[in-house]
C-alpha cells in the first residue's frame, strides 16, 4: 500500500510542476480561432513529454528508497561482515567501471536488486535481502556488477532520453489528430473545438502511447545484454553471470514499483510475444552472454 500511494503522490507532485510549468510559459495556448499555432504546441509537447521523464529521473533515488524501504549501508560503519563485502564488491567495481561509486543499499523482499539515479557518480545499487540468501557471493558479485555496468553505460538516462522523445511525439500527434477529426472529419466550424478534439486526443494518446512503449521495452531489453556483457567484463569471465542468470530463471523475481521495475536484474514475464517486457527471457540471456566477447 506504502508503494501505491508514494507511486501517486509522485505523479501528481510530477503533474503539478508540468501544468505549472506550461501556464507560466503560455505554451497551452497552442489552439486558436486561426488553427494550431505548431511552434508553440511543440513546445507544449517537449514540456510535457520531457519533463514527466526527467523529474522523474531525478527523483529516482530518493523514491527508490522510500518505496522499498532500502537500507543504506555506511561505508565507514557497516553492520556485519556481509555488509562489510557488499560495500567492497560495488566499490570495486565501480573503480573497475571509472565511476562514482554509488551508495549500496539492502531491502528485504524476493530475489531482486537494481541501479537508480540521475548521475553516474552518484548512483544507488540496491540488492534484496531474498537475492543475498539464494545466491552465493560469485552469483551475487555478478549481478551486482551487472547493476554496476547500467550505471556505466547510462542507461537510466538514456533510457530517460529515449521516453521524453517518444512522450514528445504522442503529446504533439495526438492534438494534431485530434484537431484534424474535431474540424475535417466531424465539420467543427466552432471558434473553440469540440467534444470530437478531445475524445480524439484521448484514444490517440492510449494507442500511441502502447506503441511507445513497445520501443521502450525493446530498448530496456537491449540495455539488459549489455549489462550482461558489462558484468562479464568488469569480473573478467561470463561464467559468474551465466550462473547466476541460471539461479534467477528457477526463481520467482520480487516485485520492484513501476517506475523502475525495467532497473531490476530480472522482470517478470508478459504476454504478446514478450513485447511489453523490460527484460529478455532468461534462455535467451544466457545464450547472448556465452557468445559474447570478454575483453
Amino acid at each position: 500500500m506504502k508503494r501505491i500511494v508514494l507511486f501517486l503522490a509522485t505523479n501528481f507532485a510530477v503533474l503539478l510542476v508540468l501544468s505549472a510549468t506550461v501556464n507560466v510559459l503560455g505554451v497551452n495556448r497552442f489552439l486558436s480561432a486561426n488553427g494550431i499555432d505548431f511552434q508553440m504546441l511543440m513546445v507544449f509537447s517537449f514540456v510535457i513529454g520531457f519533463g514527466g521523464a526527467i523529474i522523474s529521473l531525478l527523483m529516482s533515488k530518493p523514491v527508490a528508497k522510500m518505496s522499498m524501504r532500502c537500507r543504506v549501508i555506511d561505508p565507514s560503519r557497516p553492520g556485519n561482515a556481509e555488509e562489510q563485502w557488499l560495500v567492497d564488491t560495488v566499490h570495486q567495481l565501480a573503480d573497475r567501471a571509472e565511476i562514482g561509486r554509488p551508495e549500496v543499499a539492502i531491502y528485504e523482499g524476493e530475489p531482486n536488486a537494481f541501479a537508480t539515479g540521475a548521475f553516474k557518480n552518484n548512483a544507488l545499487v540496491a540488492v534484496s535481502t531474498g537475492l543475498l540468501r539464494s545466491m552465493t557471493e560469485e552469483e551475487v558479485s555478478a549481478v551486482l556488477a551487472h547493476e554496476v555496468a547500467h550505471v556505466a553505460n547510462g542507461d537510466m538516462v538514456t533510457l530517460t532520453l529515449i521516453q521524453g522523445v517518444l512522450n514528445t511525439f504522442v503529446v504533439f500527434i495526438s492534438r494534431v489528430v485530434g484537431y484534424v477529426v474535431d474540424r475535417v472529419i466531424l465539420k467543427n466550424e466552432r471558434d473553440g473545438v469540440g467534444i470530437g478534439y478531445y475524445v480524439s486526443v484521448v484514444i490517440c494518446e492510449i494507442v500511441f502511447g502502447i506503441l511507445a512503449s513497445i520501443i521502450v521495452a525493446w530498448f530496456s531489453r537491449v540495455r539488459e545484454y549489455r549489462a550482461d556483457a558489462g558484468s562479464a567484463y568488469l569480473l573478467g569471465a561470463r561464467e559468474p553471470m551465466i550462473h547466476a542468470l541460471a539461479r534467477l530463471g528457477g526463481m520467482t523475481p520480487g516485485n520492484l514499483p513501476k517506475n523502475f521495475e525495467s532497473s531490476g536484474i530480472t522482470g517478470k514475464g508478459v504476454n504478446f510475444g514478450q513485447l511489453f517486457a523490460t527484460h529478455p527471457p532468461i534462455e535467451a540471456r544466457i545464450k547472448m552472454l556465452m557468445n559474447a566477447r570478454v575483453a
